[in-house]
């Protein structure tokens, strides 16, 4: 074992370091592979792979390679479970268990689809999937630890099969007991894909299967909010808190199969035409189980139905595209067709009494749109549109429009118009439970209609940017102190205002960000802190013979005191806070971390909520929910370029 690992060690040292840091340093640069014997003596030459060998791409992005640069914003990235920047939200105790959001953001992934708030920071949508373009056999691992027992492990394997041919396999699983009763996590997912270019360019294809679960045990929250809050040496072990549920958990199971082919009929240069299909798959289903009523939710067996204990909840989606591009390098058309089947139901059957449907079936007509232009390598419009129509889910329009002008390198600004109208979340549609209050049917909804106008200036000036973004919601749907689906009357109007830089003196650097924002009417529909920021105060330098790269600072995280939405376990989802509720936030999460770099090796090592070691800890993620305690984070990321 030992003689494989000191092989793995070997390879994977026969790369060079990727050594540029830029904004957009992981775009590919000509000139990759390099030759380090012509074949003068014997004619056979032999090549060393480089960095900008081992690239991955979006179906509709350009190709990246992988970055392996050791930047400030890693820190934010390979210290979540979930391998995001996760501003703007604030985590549950336990990893795996979600976020509670503190910013307003559109979530596409929700569009005609059944996905739980709280069970979408796991998911990946066919935006996110990776295709990969390698020159030798790839390998990538992520690991995190757990709360207690468990760990959270991400592992890619990607291999070329000729030049024509890409292949992946990747699976992460997180599994975390957490401090609390009944708050395990585990959740899972399996990830094959595949990318394939004919020799003459004319043909290719992209696939791929992801299968996601998302699993938690649901405990409600502290049943005694004092006994957490006075600080009881007792209660210093979590476990012996009581909880408000007892034998609940919610499980989130997400499948999709994704295939997309496009072929050049024409030659290129003449005639720059494609004719694209795509066909996709996705299922999926959500089960809130529970070995018996919970008596936190009914107090008298008549508030009960005739209905299993357990629930489970489905969508499905069929899609069909077709659709022609006219593909020139600086103005690309795509226009075309879409039908789509779409399925929404519930395991067994509402009482009958109720009258409301097992399942809400349609096909869908539409069409979409993509265009792309570039002028003079310094203006740059990417606009998408997407229309569909249906008898149950009524009309979807979503237009997404992006400006990028950069008159001078470095110097760039972003505007962009986003409208979107949908019908409200599939989770806000249809609700079985063996609860009578928590029974429901919304049936003839608005669509939710979104605008979205804002944009961000950034400056090579300490690397900072100014971001600002305003939404109108209309018909905004939400769920009431009761966690019953509603509409408001009127529209939801939110400003946000923010920016980050980084100021750096010698090895020294600082970067703050924040973020302030406010609903100019109808607050009380969707509380929000009124500010959010960070802070990173760091030192960065070469170690132990330049052979390590090291960061060691301290980061802060804060959010201003509002009056938070609540986390209702049964739909996953938040609901307004009702007359006992209380106001979250106003206090500092701080955390000092040492992060190292060798080689191609990440380590990520930080003391998480430090100040709760010499103070009480009297912070919520929402309410009845305490935020973590102090722990030890560990991230290690390694890349293996065989």
């Amino acid at each position: 074992m030992r003689f494989i690992l000191f092989c793995i060690f070997l390879f994977s040292y026969n790369l060079n370091a990727q050594i540029v840091n830029k904004t957009d340093s992981n775009r590919v640069k000509p000139g990759d592979t390099l030759v380090i014997d012509s074949g003068f003596k014997d004619s056979l030459k032999i090549f060393k792979p480089t960095i900008y060998d081992y690239t991955y791409r979006t179906q509709f992005s350009e190709k990246k390679i992988f970055d392996t640069v050791f930047t400030h914003d890693k820190t934010f990235i390979f210290s979540q479970y979930n391998n995001r920047d996760n501003f703007g939200k604030v985590q549950f105790a336990n990893v795996g268990s979600g976020f509670n959001p503190l910013v307003f953001e559109v979530d596409t992934e929700q569009n005609l689809s059944l996905l739980p708030a709280n069970k979408s920071y796991f998911i990946k949508g066919i935006k996110e999937i990776r295709y990969y373009d390698v020159k030798t056999p790839t390998a990538a691992f992520i690991y995190h630890n757990s709360v207690r027992n468990g760990a959270v492990l991400q592992s890619t394997y990607t291999q070329n099969i000729g030049r024509e041919f890409n292949f992946a396999v990747e699976y992460t699983g997180l599994r975390s007991q957490g401090h609390y009763l009944n708050s395990l996590a585990a959740n899972n997912e399996v990830l094959f894909s595949g990318h394939y270019l004919s020799k003459n360019g004319k043909y290719e294809a992209f696939a791929h299967f992801i299968h996601q679960n998302v699993n938690n045990q649901e405990n409600g929250g502290i049943a005694d909010l004092d006994l957490f809050l006075n600080g009881n040496s007792d209660f210093n072990n979590r476990e012996n808190l009581q909880v408000n549920l007892s034998g609940s958990n919610s499980q989130f199971a997400y499948r999709r199969y994704y295939f997309s082919h496009e072929f050049k009929p024409f030659n290129s240069e003449k005639f720059p035409f494609k004719i694209r299909h795509t066909i996709f798959s996705q299922t999926n289903k959500y089960y809130y189980n529970q070995s018996s009523p919970e008596r936190y939710y009914f107090s008298d067996p008549l508030e009960l139905d005739d209905y299993p204990a357990s629930s489970k909840k489905y969508s499905k989606n069929l899609s069909n595209t077709v659709s022609i591009l006219f593909d020139k390098e600086n103005f690309k058309l795509d226009a075309g067709v879409r039908h789509q089947m779409i399925k929404l139901g519930v395991g067994a059957p509402f009482p009958a009494a109720l009258g409301f449907p097992q399942e809400i079936s349609e096909n869908r007509i539409g069409a979409v749109g993509n265009l792309v232009v570039k002028l003079w390598d310094k203006i740059a419009l990417n606009s998408n549109l997407e229309f569909s129509t249906g008898k149950e889910f009524g009309s979807f329009i979503r237009s997404q429009n992006v400006v990028r002008f950069e008159p001078i390198p470095d110097y760039f600004v972003n505007a962009k118009v986003n409208f979107q109208s949908a019908s409200p979340s599939f989770n806000l549609l249809l609700n079985p439970s063996v609860y009578k209050k928590f029974n429901y049917y919304f049936a003839d909804p608005k669509n939710q209609s979104i605008t979205e106008i804002g944009g961000d200036l950034n400056l090579k000036w300490f690397k900072s940017s100014v971001f600002a973004n305003y939404f109108r919601i209309d018909n905004y749907t939400y769920l009431n102190a009761e966690a019953l689906p509603q509409q408001s009357s009127s529209s939801v109007n939110i400003s946000q205002i923010g920016g980050d830089a980084t100021f750096s003196y010698g090895k020294f650097h600082l970067n703050p960000k924040v973020l302030f924002q406010s609903a100019i009417n109808n607050k009380e529909l969707l509380p929000m802190p009124n500010f959010v920021g960070r802070a990173n105060l760091f030192y960065q330098t070469k170690a132990f013979k330049n052979a390590a790269e090291i960061q060691t600072g301290v980061k802060v995280y804060y959010f201003s005191k509002f009056a938070s939405r609540e986390f209702f376990p049964v739909l996953n989802e938040f609901i307004l806070p009702n007359e006992n509720s209380y106001a979250i936030g106003g206090q500092p999460i701080a955390d000092v971390y040492f992060n190292m770099k060798v080689k191609r090796m990440f380590f990520f090592i930080e003391a998480q909520h430090l100040n709760t070691t010499f103070m009480k800890n009297k912070s919520f993620t929402a309410p009845y929910y305490p935020l973590y305690d102090f722990r030890l984070n560990l991230g290690i990321v390694w890349y293996l370029f065989s």
